[in-house]
């Protein structure tokens, strides 16, 4: 006889849930994204994104429940670490790469962290899944790549331009499209590194 358990209503979520294969879910996910970075987040609808997907929206509110539950899973199914990669035994090089890898990425990343800037403000879930996908691992991959600069010996222990890198990468991919109109691109980045982040740390 089949036990009660086995008909509760979290194995029936669980049975429903599971109707959604990790393909489908992840044209879910890239699809609110993508019509985050092009309309604005209080543009997008549960509704907009299931006709979007050809989906019922019953799926989507069945499965997020609401729009920012539904934003928060897909920041986090977004979470990369693009630098953790970068390791070509120099500092200077190190950074270089990391500006390449930037300037390839920018555009839509910037694009995503303007959409959700008033979002995120009003939502402490949304923030946490904005940093946790597209801050958090950066900054600990760039943390990364410094402590190894350290280690070699090209830049001392304690230098105190350090602890201001990740902000003055992170801060001129956002500043860019304000001042210029421009998202900031690799040869720009390059071009910043070059001429502010390696005279910080008494690199070249």
């Amino acid at each position: 006889m089949t036990s009660q358990a086995a008909d509760g209503p979290e194995t029936v979520a669980a049975s429903r849930r599971s109707k959604i294969t990790p393909e489908r879910e992840r044209e879910f996910f890239d699809a609110v994204l993508e019509q985050i970075r092009e309309c604005g987040y209080d543009s997008v609808t549960m509704e907009g994104v299931a006709a979007s997907t050809r989906c019922s929206k019953s799926t989507l509110y069945r499965q997020w429940k609401t729009k920012p539950q539904f934003v928060a899973a897909a920041l986090r199914s977004n979470r990369q670490a693009r630098f953790a990669g970068i390791d070509t035994g120099s500092l200077a090089q190190d950074l270089r790469q990391a500006a390449r890898d930037a300037g390839d990425w920018s555009g839509k990343d910037t694009r995503l962290l303007q959409a959700l800037s008033h979002a995120i403000t009003q939502d402490p879930e949304l923030q946490r899944a904005l940093r946790e996908a597209l801050v958090d691992p950066e900054i600990a991959a760039l943390q990364e790549i410094l402590r190894r600069g350290v280690e070699r010996g090209e830049v001392r222990a304690g230098h105190p331009a350090l602890e201001y890198i990740p902000a003055m990468m992170f801060g001129v991919l956002r500043v860019r499209p304000v001042l210029s109109g421009q998202y900031a691109d690799s040869d720009y980045l390059v071009r910043f590194v070059e001429a502010a982040v390696l005279p910080s740390l008494g690199l070249t």
